[in-house]
């Protein structure tokens, strides 16, 4: 299935995923946001102890699997055999990576600091990441929104195309509601910490091989960008990447920040709750401007189109096979 991944990363590249589709019939992301809803409304109940709703909340994981690769997989094998369905499969399976959007949005960052200031910049990066934006200055804006770029990469992009790649559109739309599960309930605040507990866990499971094929990729994207470094980039990873809170982010962001030489992560505020963090690329430039921004961005330019010629070149070797 890596042609069905090849294919669908070329379509969304250019096409992203159409606002008018979107106000038409919304996001397959929606559609696996209402069903978690529904789960958390019904199944996580306050009056339950935590080994209860924790049990619940495995169960409900479970369920969310179990139908969105039952749906996914009947579609698949439709549209695989009726006319005109092959093409329909393609369009399905582009909406799932998101590498237009996340360009697109990160690159709002950067020109809002340009061309309109810090409190546009604040606004622009307040609609990519989760933290307090309202008391950051230039450089943590463009520290918030390169490090979103570097995961956001990881998981929007590589992972779902990953997933597809080895199990066709079930694999990548399971991986799309295991993401998605985990944004929506797998934080650890009184009402998830326990029923989120296993859309964490899955969530850093799946997550895993993305997260280190991204590093790599970054690494031999900072071979083409002259102002980056592969060397720093390998070195940031092996000395950063296992210190980050996540077991799987800090494998972009350290590749991401070495590359560039800066510093990312750190200490930021959610919710008005302090969070202490280690850097990633430490010891690296950490008053960032807007160019650095897009300095990134030319970085995961480059791991795109290395991630779409990956994915070209398996597709033809398992096509021979």
């Amino acid at each position: 299935m890596f042609l069905l991944a090849f294919l669908a990363l070329i379509v969304e590249r250019f096409t992203g995923y159409p606002d008018w589709l979107f106000r038409l019939i919304g996001h397959p992301v929606t559609w696996i946001g209402r069903l978690i809803s529904q789960l958390d409304t019904r199944w996580n109940r306050e009056a339950d102890d935590f080994a209860t709703r924790k049990r619940m909340g495995i169960r409900a994981l479970a369920v969310l699997m179990a139908i969105v690769i039952l749906v996914s997989a009947v579609l698949q094998d439709v549209l695989l055999v009726i006319p005109l369905g092959p093409i329909l499969l393609i369009l399905v399976a582009a909406s799932l990576p998101a590498q237009k959007s996340l360009e697109r949005h990160v690159r709002d960052v950067a020109s809002s600091l340009k061309h309109h200031g810090l409190p546009a910049g604040r606004a622009a990066v307040s609609r990519i990441v989760g933290r307090d934006v309202e008391q950051l200055d230039e450089a943590a804006v463009c520290r918030a929104a390169i490090e979103s770029l570097a995961e956001n990469f990881s998981d929007g992009v590589v992972a779902p195309a990953f997933w597809m790649g080895i199990g066709g559109l079930p694999a990548g739309a399971a991986y799309k509601a295991a993401n998605t599960a985990d944004s929506m309930i797998g934080h650890r605040s009184p009402r998830h910490e326990a029923f989120g507990w296993a859309a964490a866990r899955f969530d850093d499971l799946v997550n895993l091989p993305a997260s280190r094929l991204t590093a790599a990729l970054f690494v031999v994207a900072a071979l083409f960008v002259r102002e980056a470094s592969p060397s720093n980039a390998i070195r940031a990873i092996r000395r950063d990447a296992k210190n980050h809170r996540s077991p799987n982010a800090g494998w972009p962001e350290a590749a991401m920040a070495g590359a560039l030489g800066i510093a990312l992560a750190g200490p930021r505020s959610y919710g008005g709750e302090m969070i202490e963090a280690s850097y990633m690329g430490e010891g690296g430039r950490s008053e960032l401007v807007y160019e650095d921004i897009y300095e990134a961005l030319k970085i995961a330019r480059i791991a795109d189109m290395l991630l779409i010629g990956l994915f070209g070149v398996l597709a033809v070797l398992m096509w021979q096979v």
